[in-house]
């Protein structure tokens, strides 16, 4: 049985893509900080589709365990996704260096050391697909969660580098750039109905794309409009918006 690793499964957008994997056969690797809260959950998806799940404990902070982590994946998962997120507290950022490196740790140093591991071992096998989710907050800076932005703006650009090098080996690598989406992240914000999905519509889109061998997705498709607009605006006129 083939397994896929989900690094951030206990998201509300990691668990809905565990499922959508487990309905199609995958095994799964579970991996969380605080991964015995998942257990429950490991065992409900073994029940309902009838493959072998199994939970991993992952830190996104703890850079040097996670040579040890992976080398305990037996078997070796054929594909990764990545749906570790951290917004963080643009105030507090602005003046506490450990919410910076958290926010940027989590969102982009963690993912990519982690992520340079399994790309050895993908490039050594030629196969293999990775799914990292980024944003569309990583397309122009604002005063809202410049900090935020950054790290998404960093691991994109780390995954394109990513599929630069790894394409001649036969491994996908897919960069996901997410709108707003409903979960637990989200909470009590004032979210644009159009321009925002569920954590079910966001797992559907990303596991179609993958199959179908994308390299990058908007979700939902009318960010790519968007953002297009966004970015072509002069500084000098974006640099007076109150957003």
């Amino acid at each position: 049985m083939d397994h896929v690793l989900i690094v951030g499964a206990k998201s509300d957008i990691g668990l809905a893509i565990a499922r959508r994997y487990a309905s199609q056969g995958f095994g799964l690797y579970l991996a969380a900080r605080g991964s015995s809260d998942i257990e429950s959950l490991a065992v409900q998806l073994r029940d309902e589709f009838g493959v072998d799940v199994r939970t991993a404990e992952f830190d996104a902070l703890a850079y040097d365990q996670f040579h040890g982590f992976y080398h305990l994946l037996e078997p070796k998962p054929v594909g990764v996704v990545t749906a570790v997120g951290y917004l963080g507290d643009q105030t507090l950022a602005e003046h506490n260096a450990c919410e910076v490196q958290r926010i940027v740790g989590t969102n982009f140093m963690g993912l990519a050391l982690l992520l340079e591991i399994v790309a050895a071992d993908f490039a050594k096998r030629r196969a293999g697909f990775i799914v990292g989710i980024s944003s569309v907050a990583g397309e122009r800076g604002r005063k809202s969660n410049y900090f935020y932005g950054s790290a998404k703006a960093a691991f994109t650009i780390f995954l394109s580098g990513l599929r630069n090098r790894l394409c001649k080996s036969g491994v996908q690598v897919l960069t996901v750039q997410l709108g707003y989406v409903r979960t637990k992240m989200t909470a009590g914000m004032s979210l644009p109905s159009l321009l925002t999905l569920t954590a079910a519509e966001v797992a559907k889109g990303i596991v179609d794309a993958q199959q179908l061998g994308k390299d990058v997705i908007y979700l939902s498709s009318p960010w790519r409009w968007v953002m297009t607009a966004v970015c072509c605006l002069p500084e000098s006129i974006f640099k007076r918006l109150d957003w």
